[in-house]
């Protein structure tokens, strides 16, 4: 039995948000650096869930991040 995982806009950019906090990837990356750390094999899934999003694999993480919420120090 082979099982895909979905991958939704939503997966992705909270991926990409872990990412980002924790210092693995920076904001100001291309979004294609996440290819990095999704299975080769499932990154046509996330390529096209990000297509008909309207993003570009050229387009920076921060993107893709759209407004984050900051908490006061």
């Amino acid at each position: 039995m082979i099982t895909t995982i979905r991958y939704d806009i939503n997966l992705i950019q909270e991926e990409a948000r872990e990412l980002v906090r924790k210092g693995t990837v920076s904001r100001n990356q291309p979004i294609y650096t996440l290819c990095q750390f999704i299975p080769v094999r499932e990154w046509v899934y996330v390529e096209r869930e990000l297509e008909l999003n309207g993003y570009l694999l050229r387009d920076r993480i921060i993107d893709l991040l759209g407004r984050e919420d900051w908490s006061e120090d």
